[in-house]
Parts: C-alpha cells; structure tokens; sequence
C-alpha cells in the first residue's frame, strides 16, 4: 500500500479481480444544503415578546384544518432567519421529533428558536404531550447550544405561550 499514499488511492488502483478480495462498503459524500422557497416581509425587525411570536406564527397557522408544527429559527438579535414547517399532523396530533426541529435551526445557523403548532379546535390548552414535546426540545437545544425561546399553541383569534405558562 505504501506505493499508493493511502487507502482511498490503493482502493482505486485495484483492478477488478483485487476489488473482489477487498471487503469495502461504498459511502456516499454529501453536501446539505438549505432551500429557499419562498420569503415574506416580516413587520418587525425581531421578536421581543410572547405576542411577537405570535404575530409571526399566525400567519402560517391561522385557519388550518390539521395540525401544523414550525420553527422559527432566529438570530443572535432575535430576527427571524427562516421559518420551517416541521410536520403536519391530523386533527387533533401532530408527532415532532426533536431531530428535525432542531436539523431546520442547525441548517438556518439559528442562535435560537420559537415553536409554534395550532389547535384545529381552536382551544390553546397545552396537552401532555405539547409539554413533552417542549421538554425535550428544550433538552436537544440545551446540548447543541441553540436556545428554545418559546412554544406557542395558536387557537382562534388568540393563543397560548408556554413561556408565559411557566414551561420553558
């Protein structure tokens, strides 16, 4: 091997019966990257506030008939830098992993993060798992270093922050 320089140009080198004695499992390289679909004017430069946060997620969330969950990644000063729609679920559920929440925030650069989802019902009470799912965010960002600010349940025509809750 020591005629090729390393492994990666002894690989290469074999002819195809020497390949057949060498066990090698072929790894793709990949490249990730974050598309841009569409933007939106935002009124406010950031978001200073449960209510702020609202304003922003309303307007992805207001009079859907499932759920749907987003994050908003931000900044260090708190402006939005990208708004992703992490799943939409059915009626009344939507199932979030704390992976692909925080893969949009990692990708967008984000020094931190709100969450929001609706209530098709309308109703903002949090549910068992609304706050568990808010735990284990909270958990995932803690050791990445990406800051949950806030989860905000939207309903209609008002909302619920479980920051302002005690939560988070």
């Amino acid at each position: 091997m020591d005629n090729y320089g390393n492994q990666q140009q002894f690989l290469l080198n074999l002819d195809k019966k020497e390949k057949k004695k060498v066990s090698a499992k072929r790894v793709n390289i990949v490249s990730v990257k974050l598309v841009k679909e569409s933007s939106l004017l935002y009124k406010e430069r950031s978001i200073r506030s449960p209510n702020d946060g609202y304003q922003l997620m309303k307007l992805f969330l207001e009079d859907k008939d499932r759920e749907h969950f987003i994050v908003a990644s931000l900044d260090t000063k708190n402006q939005p830098v990208s708004i992703n729609v992490c799943h939409i679920g059915s009626l009344n559920a939507s199932i979030v992993h704390p992976r692909e929440v925080m893969k949009a925030a990692v990708l967008s650069n984000a020094a931190a993060i709100i969450v929001g989802h609706n209530h098709p019902s309308g109703k903002t009470e949090p549910s068992k798992e609304d706050l568990e799912v808010t735990k284990r965010l909270k958990e995932a960002g803690k050791i990445i270093g990406i800051d949950v600010l806030d989860h905000i349940i939207v309903g209609d025509e008002t909302f619920t922050s479980l920051k302002e809750k005690g939560y988070i």
